[in-house]
């Protein structure tokens, strides 16, 4: 075998998502894009801000000498300053330059913090349904994953179950939300009740245990609602998220982690990530695009669009007889598989050139995900062919 084991073995149960948007691209050769309605990968359809293109305009035609260079590990001190204060007014915290990193996205981000934490066979807890790659990110940096389930009713976490979870060997919780694949906003009440669990048992087990907060969806809030800020609960906590989503800009690879002022050994921690972010290789965040999210750090999106593209599937389908609980933001959908083989349901519903991702693909057998980050037009077009396929299925 010219490649490692491991390797060969993570390829042949690759991502679930990845290989629906290859069924997606078969489908499309064949009936044309218009008859394939494709929600599986998160990769957003709409355009970035009027304001990111006017910083891009200017830069282009006003050039800063030597904008392109190397800078700090950390970034430019200027950009972590604009992400520093935003972060301030949103938690109350006096959050500086020196708790923000700069990252190529929130998977480099994640990354980054695992390999400054984690030792060889300590466990994280990740919280089901999960997005995927958190278990190769895990595994990247010799740790283990411990999967608990959240409340099956609501996707909230459960304090109980996280509890009873932890051990001599727990060094991390990563938590996501709004939840990718469940689309669930984590309550403060929530997020208070597991900061005050963790401070018991931290002083029980005698060491620190991370709450790592993957933030992002957290300025894609609906009716009205706001993401609750992670560091007003939780003492030890950092944040690593991205502007993929919030300016649409998943291709540019440009996010930050935080780390909350409050944290054990903070200063270590940083220094730490900072080298971590050199020797993994991305030694910075992208320049260019450092110097535009630097002013953008309060635009996003239209989250409205969001919000009707929700309404408009979640209605259709509990209307047709699909059970899922209503997401209070990112851009899922995630309800329960009417056939128990989730696979199954996915592969009937591609009958109806339909493309899903499967729950099994999250952790969480019997339910699927739909990426509603697509053209309106893709969603209004498949409301016929999600009707043959509930009655396929028998609803």
């Amino acid at each position: 075998m010219s490649i490692a084991t491991k390797i060969q073995g993570a390829i042949e149960n690759a991502s679930w998502i990845r290989r629906m948007f290859e069924e997606g691209a078969a489908l499309t050769a064949r009936f044309g894009a218009e008859n394939v309605y494709d929600f599986t990968l998160g990769n957003p359809a709409v355009e970035p801000p009027e304001a990111f293109r006017r910083e891009l305009r200017k830069l282009a035609e006003q050039p800063i000498p030597g904008m392109h260079r190397y800078m700090n590990n950390a970034g430019y001190d200027f950009t972590r300053q604009a992400v520093a204060e935003f972060l301030s007014e949103q938690t109350g915290l006096a959050i500086t330059s020196g708790h923000i990193v700069m990252i190529c996205g929130a998977g480099a981000g994640l990354n980054v913090v695992f390999k400054t934490i984690l030792n060889p066979g300590e466990e994280v807890i990740i919280l089901a349904p999960f997005f995927v790659e958190y278990k190769f990110y895990v595994d990247n940096h010799g740790g283990t994953t411990k999967e608990v389930w959240t409340d099956r009713e609501t996707f909230q976490p459960d304090i109980k179950a996280i509890e009873a979870a932890i051990g001599p060997n727990t060094r991390a919780l990563l938590i996501n939300s709004p939840n990718n694949p469940t689309g669930v906003v984590y309550t403060a009440e929530t997020l208070t009740a597991l900061g005050t669990m963790l401070e018991r048992k931290q002083k029980e087990l005698k060491r620190t245990i991370y709450v790592i907060s993957d933030e992002p969806y957290a300025r894609l809030a609906f009716d009205g609602n706001k993401v609750p800020p992670v560091f007003q609960s939780i003492r030890n906590s950092i944040v690593v998220t991205s502007h993929s989503k919030d300016l649409a800009l998943p291709g540019e690879r440009i996010g930050y982690l935080a780390a909350n002022p409050a944290m054990d050994d903070c200063a270590l921690f940083m220094e730490g990530a900072v080298f971590c972010n050199r020797v993994l290789g991305f030694v910075n965040a992208p320049a260019l695009m450092q110097r535009l999210v630097a002013g953008l750090q309060r635009e996003s999106v239209d989250v409205s669009e969001y919000q009707h593209k929700r309404d408009v599937l979640y209605y259709h389908l509990t209307g047709l007889g699909f059970k899922m609980v209503k997401p209070g933001g990112g851009f899922y959908l995630f309800p329960q598989s009417p056939l128990e083989d989730d696979v199954a349901f996915v592969r009937k519903a591609l009958d109806h050139n339909i493309l899903l991702v499967p729950g099994s693909g999250f952790g969480a057998p019997g339910y699927f995900r739909i990426a509603y980050c697509v053209d309106m037009g893709v969603i209004k077009r498949s409301l016929p062919a999600w009707d043959k396929l509930a009655k396929d299925v028998g609803l």
